[in-house]
């Protein structure tokens, strides 16, 4: 379950090392202190030290209990060997039986029960947005979680203003869902993409 260095046309993504901590203090704390990305605010320096203590520690841990590699990774942009964004999987669990895309089974109540999904999580430096760096690293984390994970599908999650990442939802070929109900509030925008195994029925 251990999660491989990836390459792709202009993107290196690997695991977080602990001399990281200035960049990535940069991009998520100081350049996306006020973008919001899923968590509740910037981080300081010394609590984004912690994280990155935790995240890498993770890394070892999840693998020794044979678990999905949940955790960011540092997305770099290999001609100047410069972090640029973090992205990564994540355990989703929200009412996603609420949207018509994930709850062909469910009906009534059980709507509103919270279910696990398999999520993906990006953030980029504003620097670097508007160049199709987070749909490349995007699209390498889905083709590994379909190919090697095997999982059943990948969801992401976001604001209804935020026509960003709804844009990279959509360039990744995700069917993008609406929450209808007004809860739970932060579950506004789902984008959802389906193994292509589970659509051919191979």
């Amino acid at each position: 379950m251990r999660m491989p260095t990836m390459d792709t046309e202009r993107l290196r993504i690997r695991p977080f090392r602990l001399d990281d901590l200035d960049d990535v203090h940069r991009v998520l704390d100081v350049e996306l202190a006020d973008a919001d990305v899923g968590t509740e605010g910037a981080m300081s320096r010394e609590q984004r030290e912690r994280w990155l203590n935790w995240t890498t520690m993770g890394y070892d841990e999840l693998a020794r209990l044979n678990q999905p590699p949940y955790g960011e990774r540092a997305i770099v942009q290999k001609d100047v060997n410069e972090l640029i964004g973090v992205i990564g999987y994540v355990p989703c669990l929200d009412a996603f039986g609420q949207l018509a895309a994930l709850a062909p089974a469910l009906a009534g109540p059980a709507q509103r029960l919270f279910t696990t999904e398999f999520g993906l999580y990006w953030a980029m430096s504003p620097a670097y947005q508007n160049r199709g760096f987070a749909t490349e690293a995007a699209r390498a984390l889905i083709d590994y979680a379909f190919s090697r994970l095997r999982v059943l599908r990948v969801v992401a999650t976001t604001h209804y203003d935020n026509a960003a990442s709804i844009g990279v939802m959509r360039k990744l070929g995700m069917l993008i869902e609406r929450n209808p109900f007004p809860d739970p509030p932060w579950l506004q925008i789902v984008g959802v993409r389906e193994n292509p195994e589970a659509l051919s029925g191979s």
